[in-house]
């Protein structure tokens, strides 16, 4: 019974981090057209944070931690939400939704290389097939004239690689920090530390803050889905499987998150979906399964005898 309802959690976890994660480019590019980047997610995470501390109380979950433990939640904050998703959110006024997703498809490429340079961890053959299509794709994604041609998009490019940097170290150091046992409460020491670092950071770029009351109707909409949906119930997943499946398992969110993206973002912001950012879509995902499969084609095998 207890096998079966892990593998259920597992399943809807992994869920939550392919679809919900998906829809939140969308969310926030709708938000992020009205609001502040930094501010946008400032306001997002401390809020989740706080809501996460009041239902752990409500629930009898006790959120003492050590201070160890509270080191490491800021310093994964800061990687995942201050620097990994608050600058995600600054590029998204600069590159369309179905774009963003697609260049973050290639986290798995990252984390491989990552780990193989911090860790020594060997790449299988097959990783190397990952390697190579996974550059084909990005650059595939980034040449294409319709995209370098817009206002500030290739620093857009370059931060949303930067941030791929940050989250890649940050699933590697989660997986091995001490962190609260709690994946609820650890969820919200990082919401809340990381939305009060990009506090800190809305104030250093001059940012302007603007109250609820004065958001338009679809923009609180979507910090209610961000918040709720975004925050509280895809992070509180992603931090679970980074304790109970391997980094790179967890990376193939990368899979499904540009397909939702870019099908939303035609959808309601009828963004362009090219012919090549198509045939990239499909040689970075050929990649990321190269990546993460543990199958090795008989022809590798043969070059072993």
């Amino acid at each position: 019974m207890t096998k079966s309802r892990n593998t259920t959690l597992i399943v809807l976890a992994f869920f939550a981090i392919y679809v919900i994660w998906g829809s939140t480019y969308l969310l926030n590019k709708v938000a992020v057209l009205e609001l502040a980047p930094f501010m946008l997610a400032s306001f997002r995470f401390t809020t989740a944070g706080i809501l996460i501390f009041i239902l752990a109380r409500l629930m009898g979950i006790p959120i003492r931690i050590t201070k160890r433990q509270w080191v490491n939640t800021i310093f994964a904050g800061f990687l995942f939400l201050s620097f990994g998703n608050g600058v995600v959110v600054w590029a998204l006024r600069y590159v369309d939704t179905g774009f963003a997703a697609l260049e973050i498809s290639a986290q798995p490429l990252i984390i491989l290389l990552m780990m193989r340079a911090l860790e020594g961890k060997k790449i299988r053959p097959m990783s190397f097939v990952g390697v190579v299509f996974g550059i084909i794709g990005i650059y595939l994604l980034v040449s294409q004239k319709q995209v370098v041609s817009k206002e500030n998009s290739v620093l857009g490019m370059m931060m949303i690689f930067a941030c791929m940097l940050s989250w890649a170290y940050g699933s590697i150091f989660v997986a091995k920090a001490d962190l609260p046992s709690n994946y609820f409460v650890n969820t919200g020491y990082q919401m809340f530390t990381g939305g009060i670092i990009l506090a800190i950071m809305s104030f250093g770029f001059g940012e302007d803050w603007t109250s609820p009351i004065y958001w338009s109707f679809n923009v609180k909409l979507v910090m209610g889905l961000l918040v709720v949906f975004g925050s509280i119930l895809a992070f509180t997943s992603f931090n679970y499987l980074l304790k109970v499946v391997s980094p790179e398992k967890v990376a193939t969110s990368t899979y499904v998150n540009p397909i939702v993206a870019m099908l939303l973002g035609w959808y309601f912001l009828k963004e362009e979906i090219t012919a090549q950012s198509i045939v990239a879509a499909v040689v970075l995902l050929t990649g990321v399964y190269f990546i993460n499969t543990k199958k090795t084609l008989a022809i590798f095998e043969r070059f072993k005898k």
